[in-house]
């Protein structure tokens, strides 16, 4: 099939409040997970293994990381004008400097774009959750349906409709009849009253009509896809659902949950997205070769190990352990932990350094910490909300460091 012309817009000006303190010193998109990625690494995976080349990345807020990653993990060749993944930071237009207001918003303010690749078709893709998906499908799905729009959704627990837009359908159909944007009484898909179908926030747009609805939208006073524009669409225009449950995707494992997605917008979903990954069998397996998740190329040894006692854990490269236990956690580059070390139910991010005898549990320790002889942490909570931040679920996080780690001691 030859198909028209694709340009994709990802969201990534998100301030992420409710990952504070891991977006202190950054975006929400430029978060490390898993080890070894940022939560960015994830949607322009699908894109660039979707053969979708054109990608405008829409920054905001703490960005510098965020471009330095891009910068290091995802320069396209110059050879080819189409084949491109740009950061467009906000831009003075008419004399007036003006942040996006909202994510419809900063595709309004960048659709001299669309006419400038004179795009078909338009993707605007959210740039925070964990997945795989061949957007070659949901595109085939828009084409056959003969959509106007298609909004990538998936069934959802009715308990958590307060985080995502919810959609109504035509079941016969699958075609959108009805939008919420994180509605407080949500409607319960047809004969399973304990589920919706939730917008996972991506979505494929024939580009005239997404014109039209931007400056409709935008003359309206509206700023957020979720809030106004599919709202308004709805009814005027061919709105449909693409079930994410029905996407195939290449190198997938039985074992794996077919169709996984987690939108990693708290603490508690960020810890849980990582528990997703363990094990031998894991809801969400990182190696597959055949659908990678991509990221820079890391340059540095592999990891030492003098004495560990491991379960269910991942090891990111570098690191240096002389003798510690690690359970249930994710361990980032270039971390290195000293005799005696117990770490359990923790994430801990590149270039962390803990002195001996320290016990950490429940934790989150962001970059460039050292975590001095003898720390505890997680087993006195009325300590650890006073010395660190802790949420409501009772992560304690700690937040990103200024010390540059050596590994040698």
């Amino acid at each position: 099939m030859v198909y028209p012309k694709v340009l994709a817009f990802v969201l990534a000006g998100g301030e992420g409040t409710r990952l504070y303190p891991l977006t202190d010193m950054r975006c929400k998109p430029a978060i490390p997970f898993g080890g070894r990625y940022r939560l960015v690494d994830f949607v322009l995976s699908n894109l660039v293994n979707s053969q979708i080349f054109s990608i405008y990345l829409l920054v905001q807020y703490k960005s510098q990381a965020l471009i330095e990653h891009l910068h290091k993990a995802w320069e396209m060749s110059p050879m080819l004008v189409e084949q491109f993944i740009t950061e467009v930071p906000p831009q003075r237009c008419n004399g007036d400097s003006e942040w996006f207001q909202g994510t419809a918003d900063a595709v309004y303010q960048n659709r001299t774009l669309i006419d400038q690749h004179q795009a078909d078709v338009v993707a605007v893709f959210g740039s925070d959750h964990i997945y795989r998906m061949d957007v070659r499908q949901m595109l085939d799905f828009h084409f056959a349906q003969q959509a106007d729009v298609t909004v990538a959704a998936k069934p959802t627990p009715i308990g958590e409709a307060s985080r995502y837009g919810n959609i109504e359908i035509d079941g016969d159909t699958a075609r959108i009849t009805a939008f919420h944007e994180k509605p407080q009484h949500p409607v319960a898909l047809q004969n399973t009253p304990d589920m919706m179908l939730a917008s996972m926030g991506n979505y494929i747009f024939r580009a005239d009509i997404l014109q039209q609805a931007l400056d409709a939208v935008h003359g309206e006073g509206g700023t957020d896809f979720g809030k106004d524009v599919l709202p308004w669409l709805v009814g005027r225009h061919r709105v449909m659902a693409y079930d994410l449950t029905k996407n195939d995707v290449p190198g997938v494992k039985s074992y794996e949950e077919r169709g996984y997605w987690c939108d990693v917008g708290t603490l508690e979903s960020y810890g849980s997205a990582h528990r997703d990954i363990l094990g031998l069998e894991p809801r969400f397996d990182l190696f597959n070769p055949k659908w990678p998740i991509r990221t820079y190329r890391y340059d540095g040894p592999a990891t030492k190990v003098g004495n560990l006692d491991m379960d269910n854990s991942l090891l990111g490269a570098g690191c240096l352990i002389e003798a510690a236990k690690i359970k249930n956690s994710v361990i980032g580059l270039e971390v290195m932990m000293q005799e005696g070390v117990e770490v359990e139910n923790c994430i801990i991010l590149d270039y962390v350094k803990i002195e001996q005898g320290c016990k950490l549990r429940n934790a989150i320790i962001d970059r460039f910490n050292i975590i001095e002889a003898g720390t505890k942490i997680g087993y006195d909570r009325e300590h650890d909300r006073n010395k660190y931040y802790m949420d409501e679920s009772g992560v304690v996080v700690v937040p990103c460091g200024d010390r540059l780690v050596s590994r040698v001691y």
